[in-house]
């Protein structure tokens, strides 16, 4: 009973720093959490707890950040990767676990050593490529809950300030994921006996956003962010071995 205890009040703590984490950095804390979750629970499971995480989370950063909302970004951005992120959730029902860890594993490694060894990477600030990257953060959300990390690096093209960068990027995550967690609710990914934690974890979502938003002018952001993806880099390789060791 105590160890099951412990288990818990380890996954909370993980969930609260991934949130503080995600807020600093401007990942979103999926990126950092669900590799962290899938420790404690399987894919689906995971995947579930993470978002509804994430969206509270997201609301945190919305009306912290609310001055900053841009309505016609949040369109642009949003649409795509809506409908994306729809059809890309239904996909888990069809692909086995397995290979799901893996594409997490590839693609949290390449993410995590593209942006170490080009910080300031950008992509042109354009109507057709602010599609094509909601289109594909939305596809990745739905399919890894790990969209926001494209989304962001579309968004950097736009030259926003700080405050609006977090506003647009965090109400455009709101909306895909309250779009993917009803296709996993309504596949049944989440077991009843996970319901009691929601509100716990609904908790330490508004409270590490928070936390975030005053600590994020306190501390060296370069520094640590390069900690956060070394960290992400570890964990993606320790997925890529262990998907291809799944039966």
């Amino acid at each position: 009973m105590i160890e099951l205890i412990n288990f818990i009040i380890l996954f909370f703590i993980i969930a609260f720093l991934s949130e503080i984490a995600g807020t600093i950095t401007g990942f979103g804390s999926s990126t950092i959490f669900l590799p962290l979750a899938l420790f404690f629970v399987d894919y689906k499971i995971a995947l579930v707890l993470v978002t509804f995480t994430h969206i509270f989370g997201c609301i945190g950063r919305v009306t912290f950040f609310r001055q900053g909302l841009d309505k016609n970004l949040i369109l642009l951005f949003g649409i795509p990767s809506v409908t994306v992120a729809f059809f890309a959730a239904n996909l888990l029902i069809y692909i086995p676990q397995n290979i799901f860890i893996l594409i997490l594993g590839v693609f949290l490694l390449t993410f995590s050593i593209l942006s170490l060894l080009e910080h300031n990477f950008t992509i042109l600030g354009t109507k057709k490529s602010a599609v094509a990257g909601s289109a594909l953060s939305g596809f990745f959300a739905g399919l890894m809950g790990a969209g926001s990390v494209i989304r962001s690096a579309f968004l950097t093209a736009f030259g926003l300030e700080k405050v609006r960068y977090m506003a647009v990027a965090a109400a455009v995550a709101l909306s895909v994921s309250l779009t993917r967690i009803q296709v996993y609710i309504l596949n049944g990914f989440l077991k009843p006996n996970f319901y009691s934690i929601i509100p716990i974890l609904i908790i330490i979502a508004l409270c590490g956003s928070f936390v975030g938003k005053n600590v994020v002018n306190k501390i060296q952001q370069d520094k640590f962010r390069k900690i956060v993806l070394i960290a992400i880099s570890i964990i993606s390789i320790n997925f890529i071995i262990r998907s291809l060791t799944l039966k």
